[in-house]
């Protein structure tokens, strides 16, 4: 039999008793059938009251490991032990996690849409119920994604890298690169900013799919921020790996459709001039060969062959 779960119309995180770890179901819109659409909420209160810190993930559908990464952390705890609350909300974009899409049911991607309108369209209203019935009680968020489909990611971290508070909290991540970005319009991460909530993007490898390595590496950069807001008793742990910095980022992109090859990885360095990709025709005829244009790492790629005009090849970072 399955756990009882309380249904819940409003948040609080004073709601869940002291050294106690609950799970809600809290309803944010309704269907077509008056059905609520209910988002799943795990609460950890300490023993203490002290900072919130609030984990999202799935905002879009298809983004599933770090849904690993928030139930695999409240495994984890223990509350005899924590001073302060963590909120972890597995699945944010609920209609889209169900229907195995990237977007929301009227074709949006709501992390372009925050903070969303009351009285605006279905996408909005959603948005902007989560950020207000539940974003506006954090003091800090980690909001964790993955690439989208026919795309690959290595553990990159987006961060504003001139705030001195998310500068730190995209180190303690201990990634394989960071990308420093100030917070966009349109995104939880900007409109959580916006609220004055210090917020990082926590890129956790691929869509659809559990990559443990990647999801254990997520977990253990939230420990060691749970370490350093004084939160657990832990100590945080200093970098083990060589994280590479970029001062910025931004995709190469193809001028004509075909059978594309990406000939690079993942965390390579290229070189300008570096040969990077090529495109065919159906009959195996090259097209056109595409080379990077600055020397940079490689943070994400394309790895669906069949291209548009306009596709995807490189995500690159520009390295500081």
């Amino acid at each position: 039999m399955g756990h009882q779960i309380e249904y819940i119309t409003e948040f609080d995180v004073n709601q869940t008793p002291k050294n106690s770890i609950k799970n809600y179901w809290l309803k944010v819109t309704s269907n077509a059938m008056g059905i609520p659409t209910c988002i799943p909420v795990i609460v950890a209160r300490g023993k203490e009251d002290g900072i919130v810190l609030g984990l999202t993930a799935a905002v879009h559908g298809n983004e599933l490991n770090g849904i690993s990464v928030i139930q695999r952390l409240f495994k984890d705890l223990d509350t005899e032990n924590l001073k302060g609350t963590i909120v972890g909300i597995p699945v944010v974009n609920v209609p889209s996690f169900v229907r195995g899409t990237r977007v929301f049911s009227d074709g949006v991607d709501i992390n372009r849409i925050m903070p969303g309108k009351d009285n605006g369209n279905t996408s909005e209203v959603y948005a902007n119920r989560f950020l207000n019935l539940v974003v506006k009680k954090f003091d800090y968020l980690l909001d964790l994604h993955t690439a989208s489909f026919g795309r690959v990611n290595s553990f990159y971290i987006r961060s504003d890298m001139n705030n001195k508070v998310t500068k730190k909290l995209a180190l303690l991540q201990d990634a394989e690169i960071i990308v420093h970005t100030p917070p966009s319009d349109g995104t939880l991460r900007g409109a959580a900013e916006e609220l004055g909530i210090p917020s990082i993007t926590i890129e956790v490898g691929n869509p659809h799919s559990f990559q443990k390595k990647i999801i254990k590496s997520g977990v253990a950069g939230v420990h060691n921020v749970l370490a350093y807001l004084g939160i657990t008793d832990d100590e945080y742990e200093t970098s083990k790996r060589n994280t590479v910095v970029c001062e910025k980022s931004y995709w190469l992109y193809t001028q004509e459709g075909g059978l594309l090859t990406v000939h690079v990885d993942l965390r390579d360095i290229v070189e300008e001039g570096d040969h990077i990709a090529t495109l065919r025709d159906v009959f195996g005829n090259r097209i056109k060969k595409y080379y990077a244009p600055e020397r940079g790492i490689v943070v994400g790629k394309s790895v669906n062959p069949v291209n548009q005009s306009g596709g995807r090849i490189i995500h690159l970072g520009i390295i500081k």
